[in-house]
């Protein structure tokens, strides 16, 4: 990806080379599985920060959290799925 990023800024024809490559199915999804696995970890991330504040450390509370984020990662991954394709 950073590779694409240099070369879509060098020039316009390297812009024109990356949107060409990028309009692949397979490129959409390996862009999708790596904003996937960010999208997890941010909303995993985001359930640590909470329970360091003290909210969800039981065991009750952490199933719960587990769930809530699955439930989430999976909304936010669909709409990404939606928004790349």
């Amino acid at each position: 990806m950073l590779y694409a990023l240099d070369k879509s800024l060098s020039s316009e024809e390297g812009f024109g080379q990356v949107k060409a490559c990028l309009t692949s199915p397979l490129a959409k999804l390996v862009i999708w599985g790596i904003l996937s696995a960010l999208l997890y970890h941010l909303v995993a991330g985001v359930r640590h920060l909470i329970m360091d504040m003290g909210i969800g450390e039981t065991l009750e509370g952490g199933k719960l959290g587990s769930k809530i984020v699955l439930a989430v990662s999976v909304v936010m991954i669909v709409l990404a799925g939606v928004w790349i394709w």
